[in-house]
């Protein structure tokens, strides 16, 4: 009998093993996703592969719990599947739609493989909230040093300047939902990582994001009865706070900014050059809603894009510089003047879907246990961040930017998931 209950524990202790170390490399993955997208080039795509390895490697254990969630996460799997199938078909309509213009979707529809590690491997919160703290604090620091000592203008780290400070701002905000898993004095962390986000962002100089603070301040307004206690309720004031104080700071250039912005609104509608920061924008959006009314329907080229651009140009519609430009500086229209209308709707479904499931979540129990509420309002932040960031810029536009929003976005499911019943 001894013999036999050593033979059945040597064929446990393996499994339990890799259980085991699946369960760190996870718990690792969620930590340094935030934490290296902004200080490195490759953070992401190695925490991409690393998701997609864990889940195969994991697959015993996380497909059962993938299926049976299936009904709660459709939708969301549903959006990013349509957005890559509907990527395929335009791949397969124009011939010089290149391969790699369908890379983006699968991509991060493959990104979903985040959902199964999750569930097989239940990591915590907190090494989520960890590495957006660090990943805070790391981008403010590295675009202050860029900003103030080596006296750059628009810093960006390793990155385009807006997609930098859009995605620190994010961090920043996720923060504030993370203050519901800290208690006591710890609570001051994450504020620390709130702080490090509107530093960071106002170091870039970076404009369109202060839109999403916006959103942020209506979703607390709303759920602010989860913020139990008046720590976290200050967390969510102090954004309000450190804004209106910085606009009266010179140094921080955020009311320079802002009266730039008013200024070159204003030099366009009334005739002026418009070759300036807002004004290129107004030109670009007029050009986009121009060729979208040609043909709603139709996905176009960047070629066939081009060729019709130049046409309004010709006929002196719109300004020689909107050549230049690599997008249109709004998602919205990005998605429709490729895409056409068909594209517009699976680009809005990424975010759409997303956005209900997270406030799924947050219905979903008459009194919603502390974890779930921080995963699923970090959710809605995520989503409300980048929607507000495609107002006046492509966020989606780079391949780190999107697949930091498809992974972080399919984490939060997994751990939203997993809270609801009680397993972290």
């Amino acid at each position: 009998m001894n013999k036999n209950i050593a033979r059945q524990a040597d064929d446990v202790t393996p499994v339990a093993a890799v259980s085991t170390v699946a369960a760190i490399t996870v718990n690792c993955l969620v930590f340094l996703l935030p934490f290296l997208t902004l200080i490195t080039n490759a953070g992401v795509g190695l925490c991409s592969f690393g998701f997609l390895l864990a889940a195969i490697w994991c697959h015993r254990q996380g497909l059962p719990e993938f299926r049976r969630h299936l009904n709660d996460i459709r939708g969301v799997l549903t959006a990013f599947a349509a957005a890559c199938l509907f990527a395929g078909l335009t791949v397969l309509l124009h011939a010089e739609v290149y391969l790699r213009n369908f890379e983006k979707p699968s991509r991060m529809l493959l990104a979903a493989t985040a959902i199964m590690a999750v569930l097989a491997c239940r990591p915590s919160r907190m090494a989520l909230w960890w590495g957006l703290i660090g990943g805070a604090v790391g981008g403010a620091c590295l675009a202050g040093y860029q900003r103030w000592v080596l006296h750059i203008d628009r810093p960006g780290g390793l990155m385009n300047a807006i997609t930098f400070g859009d995605i620190v701002l994010c961090m920043g905000l996720m923060c504030l939902a993370a203050v519901l898993d800290f208690r006591g004095r710890q609570r001051l962390w994450p504020a620390l990582g709130v702080v490090a986000g509107l530093i960071g962002t106002l170091a870039t100089g970076t404009r369109g994001g202060w839109v999403a603070i916006v959103f942020a301040a209506l979703l607390f307004l709303k759920y602010g009865h989860y913020l139990r206690g008046r720590f976290a309720k200050g967390a969510a004031a102090l954004v309000a706070v450190l804004m209106i104080g910085a606009y009266f700071v010179p140094q921080s250039g955020m009311s320079e900014r802002l009266e730039q912005g008013v200024s070159d609104v204003q030099t366009y509608f009334s005739g002026g050059s418009a070759f300036t920061n807002v004004g290129v924008r107004l030109e670009l959006w007029k050009g986009a809603v121009l060729l979208a009314a040609r043909d709603p329907w139709m996905p176009n080229s960047q070629e066939q894009v081009k060729a019709e651009l130049g046409e309004l140009v010709a006929a002196g519609t719109l300004q020689p510089f909107v050549l230049e430009a690599e997008h249109f500086h709004n998602d919205a229209l990005q998605a429709l003047v490729f895409g056409g209308v068909l594209g517009l709707m699976c680009w809005f479904g990424t975010l759409l879907l997303p956005f209900l499931f997270f406030l799924r979540m947050l219905h979903s129990h008459e009194s919603a246990p502390p974890a779930l509420v921080s995963a699923a309002l970090a959710g809605l932040l995520l989503v409300l961040s980048y929607f507000s960031f495609g107002l006046t810029e492509v966020i989606f536009w780079s391949m780190r930017s999107a697949m930091f929003y498809a992974l972080m976005l399919f984490m939060l499911v997994g751990l939203c998931l997993n809270a609801r019943e009680g397993k972290q």
